[in-house]
């Protein structure tokens, strides 16, 4: 399931959500307002940040930048 988040046309406010399907209905949990506006997201990639150490989040201290997911 995709975690979205959303901005309420009512009241403001951003949340997150997992959604189970496209067409599923999401409603604000402050107001209850279905008006609601998907937002854009980053993304987590694999890639090579500039000093040349594989990361999975975009920074140091994550993935192989001598962090806590354990490949050192």
């Amino acid at each position: 399931m995709p975690l979205y988040e959303y901005r309420c046309q009512g009241c403001g406010r951003l949340f997150e959500r997992l959604v189970r399907s496209w067409n599923e209905a999401v409603e604000c949990p402050a107001c209850a307002s279905q008006e609601v506006e998907k937002q854009v997201s980053t993304f987590a990639f694999a890639g090579t940040d500039s000093g040349g150490r594989g990361t999975s989040m975009g920074g140091g201290g994550s993935c192989c930048g001598r962090g806590g997911c354990g490949c050192h």
